[in-house]
C-alpha cells in the first residue's frame, strides 16, 4: 500500500475537510501535527512515504532533501505555488508537484482584521479589559481621510483597495510592473514611484508575489521615509522586507506593523517580534480559514488520484 503522510497540519484539520477515504484501500494516509525542523529527524519521520502533501512553505523542499528521500514520488503542495520547493531538484529526483487552488478574499481580510487591530489598539485594550486594567488607555487612530498605499494590486491587493474606499480612504499602489490603466481599472490611483508611496500614506501594505526580483524590494530607505505613526502591514511574505531594517525601525518606534509572515516559521521564541510594543503579530493565519482548507485538501486529495492514474493534474513547474 502506498504511503501517504500530511506534514504540518497544526490544527489537525486536514482530514476534516476533505474526504481521504476516496484513496482507500490504495493508499494510507497519515498526518503530522508538529512542525520537524530539524533535517535528520524529518528525514527519519517521512523517508519511507510515496506520497507527502505540504502546506504552503511550512517544511521547505531544496535539492539536498529530495535527494534524501529516495522512495518520494509526489508532493502536493497547498496553493498553485511554492516558492520553497525546489521544482528543478524534484523533476531531477523524479518527483512530481502538484498544487491546489487558493482564495484570495482570506488573505485580504486579514489584512484589514491587522489594519483596524493597529488603528483601534485591539490587542492591548482587550487585554487590559481582561485584566481589569485602564478604561480606555489608548486613543485610536482614524482610517476615514487617511491614504492607504498598496504594494501589489493584484487579487488580494485588489480586495483590499474595495474595503478602503468603504472606509473612505484615499488608494494608491505601485509595483515594478503596474500600470495606470490596470490601477484605474481596480478603482486607485498609482503612485509615481515606490518611494512616493512610502512616504505618503499612512498604511502601506503588501500583496507582491515573492521572486528574485521582489526579495528585499522593501528596504531601511523606504521604511525610514514612512510617516511617523504610519503602519507597515504584511500578509504576503517576510522576504519582501530587509527584516533587520524592519526590527531597526520598529525599535525606534517611528512606525508601527501588523505582520502574519516571517522568514523562519514557527516564529522563534527569541524574535523580537514577539516583544516589541508596537508590533501586532498573527502566526501566518492569513490562508488559514474553512474555505481554503477545503479547496487544499480536496484537490490535494483529487492530485493524488490522477497521479494514481497516470495522469497528473496541476502539475507545478
Amino acid at each position: 500500500m502506498t504511503t501517504c503522510l500530511i506534514l504540518d497540519d497544526f490544527q489537525d484539520a486536514a482530514l476534516q475537510f476533505a474526504d481521504w477515504g476516496r484513496l482507500a484501500p490504495r493508499v494510507a494516509v497519515e498526518a503530522i501535527h508538529d512542525h520537524i525542523p530539524d533535517r535528520d529527524a524529518l528525514v527519519a519521520r517521512i523517508g519511507e512515504a510515496e506520497i507527502l502533501v505540504i502546506m504552503r512553505e511550512r517544511t521547505p523542499f531544496p535539492a539536498d532533501l529530495f535527494a534524501r528521500l529516495p522512495n518520494l514520488r509526489l508532493l502536493v503542495t497547498s496553493g498553485p505555488r511554492n516558492a520553497a520547493i525546489d521544482l528543478a531538484a524534484a523533476k531531477a529526483h523524479g518527483v512530481t508537484v502538484c498544487g491546489t487552488a487558493s482564495h484570495p478574499a482570506p488573505p485580504a481580510e486579514l489584512t484589514w482584521a491587522l489594519i483596524l487591530g493597529l488603528a483601534r489598539h485591539v490587542a492591548a485594550e482587550n487585554a487590559a479589559l481582561r485584566a481589569n486594567g485602564p478604561w480606555q488607555g489608548s486613543v485610536g487612530t482614524d482610517l476615514a481621510g487617511a491614504r492607504l498605499g498598496i504594494l501589489g494590486l493584484g487579487k488580494i491587493g485588489a480586495k483590499v483597495a474595495q474595503v478602503a474606499r468603504a472606509f473612505d480612504m484615499a488608494v494608491t499602489a505601485w509595483s515594478p510592473n503596474l500600470t495606470a490603466e490596470r490601477a484605474a481599472a481596480a478603482g486607485v490611483a498609482l503612485a509615481p514611484s515606490k518611494e512616493a508611496l512610502f512616504a505618503q500614506s499612512d498604511v502601506v501594505t503588501l500583496h507582491l508575489v515573492l521572486s528574485a526580483t521582489t526579495r528585499g524590494l522593501v528596504g531601511a530607505e523606504d521604511l525610514a521615509r514612512m510617516k511617523p505613526g504610519a503602519f507597515l502591514v504584511n500578509t504576503s511574505r517576510a522576504g519582501l522586507v530587509d527584516q533587520a531594517a524592519l526590527v531597526r525601525a520598529l525599535e525606534a518606534g517611528r512606525i508601527s506593523a501588523g505582520l502574519d509572515v516571517f522568514e523562519e516559521e514557527p516564529l522563534p521564541a527569541d524574535s523580537p517580534f514577539r516583544r516589541l510594543p508596537n508590533v501586532l503579530a498573527l502566526p501566518h493565519l492569513g490562508y488559514v480559514t474553512e474555505a481554503n482548507y477545503r479547496s487544499y485538501f480536496t484537490e490535494a486529495v483529487e492530485d493524488i488520484e490522477a497521479w494514481l492514474a497516470g495522469a497528473p493534474i496541476r502539475v507545478l513547474g
